[in-house]
């Protein structure tokens, strides 16, 4: 697995390449904006481990794999969820 950095109009510009090397290859990308680190583009698998160790993840994870099933360009979910409040 590897980390890489990129400008973030790089990264528009050439978007689904880098989702295929994030996705295919599991490379890890750091975005930078003005040559200062704004974001960064992980594998869902890095992201499942990430929120397996938050006190909310599991509910995280289970909006993750909620949304994955009815998603298209450009439209808006939404999703409704009570994080940070206590289930009755």
């Amino acid at each position: 697995m590897s980390m890489k950095f990129i400008l973030s109009t790089e990264a528009q510009n050439h978007f689904g390449q880098l989702l295929d090397d994030v996705s295919s290859r599991g490379t890890r990308y750091v975005i930078k904006r003005f040559d200062t680190p704004k974001a960064a583009i992980i594998p869902l698998e890095d992201l499942e481990t990430l929120l397996s160790s938050e006190a909310q993840g599991e509910e995280y994870l289970h909006i993750l794999r909620e949304s994955c099933a009815e998603y298209s360009l450009g439209e808006a979910m939404q999703i409704e969820t009570t994080l940070g409040e206590e289930k009755a």
